[in-house]
């Protein structure tokens, strides 16, 4: 199915205006799940790029709305989170015209982008704001440490300095708050239902493994998907991968099977 993309302004944002991408399928309906989603770059992007996994999720049935969240105030912490939770927080008005009432509200987001997106879920959760249904987390970048064993082969695919240089920018304000590291969070119960993907070749593995497995010890209705290894999963980050990326099929099945576990839209 053909997946529309346009680029907007979304107004009415309490932190000012937000460009934005808006992938949807061309037969999408006025009720579909609306999924707010934050792109990868390791904390250092800018700017409204293609995003694969944003077209994949559209492809799925969601409406996606894909924010340049680094661009208004700038990319270091506690910033890019004012500007998606000041985004998810003008969604969750009747969906701003996105969707209705009935409609599914989603975060999600890759790599650094799936960081925000965890904090945007545990700051809703905190702020009591009910609006939001789930949260789709692809190889989420949690761990300022990156101690894991699986991030030892982040050279393999040529992202560990560039994690590195991305933490330290977004952590250069001083701050290292659980919002900004959600794997540091002690205190997990009550966010939205989850879920989390990963791959056996992805350096992230590990601590995307390790928050949906707190989340579950929390009660945190979870779905956790590794995919094969060659699968080309890095190559969603920018990382280096030999083959052509095939993941999209089985992400496609399991959001599909996550939208209905969360129930109808």
């Amino acid at each position: 199915m053909t997946v529309n993309v346009k680029h907007m302004i979304l107004e009415k944002v309490a932190v000012g205006d937000v460009s934005a991408q808006i992938y949807q399928r061309a037969d999408a309906v006025t009720c579909s799940s609306v999924l707010l989603y934050f792109h990868g770059g390791a904390f250092l992007r800018s700017g409204l790029q293609d995003c694969p996994l944003a077209r994949c999720l559209a492809d799925a049935g969601a409406t996606v709305v894909a924010p340049d969240y680094n661009a208004l105030l700038g990319g270091v912490f506690p910033k890019p989170l004012e500007v998606g939770f000041a985004v998810f927080s003008a969604l969750a008005k009747k969906r701003a015209g996105f969707g209705d009432r009935k409609s599914l509200l989603i975060v999600g987001g890759a790599e650094s982008g799936a960081n925000i997106a965890a904090a945007v879920a545990l700051k809703a959760r905190d702020h009591f704001a009910s609006e939001l249904d789930g949260q789709v987390l692809a190889s989420p970048l949690l761990d300022p440490f990156m101690g894991s064993a699986s991030f030892r082969s982040s050279d393999d695919v040529g992202m560990r300095r560039t994690w590195e240089a991305g933490w330290a920018h977004y952590l250069s304000g001083g701050i290292c708050h659980p919002y900004a590291a959600p794997s540091t969070c002690s205190r997990l119960s009550g966010v939205a239902p989850a879920l989390v993907l990963t791959s056996e070749d992805d350096p992230l593995r590990d601590e995307t493994r390790g928050y949906a497995r707190h989340l579950s010890d929390a009660g945190v209705n979870v779905q956790q998907h590794t995919l094969p290894a060659e699968t080309g999963w890095p190559s969603l980050y920018g990382g280096a991968v030999a083959n052509t990326p095939t993941w999209h099929d089985a992400v496609a099945r399991h959001f599909s099977s996550f939208l209905r576990d969360l129930g109808p839209s």
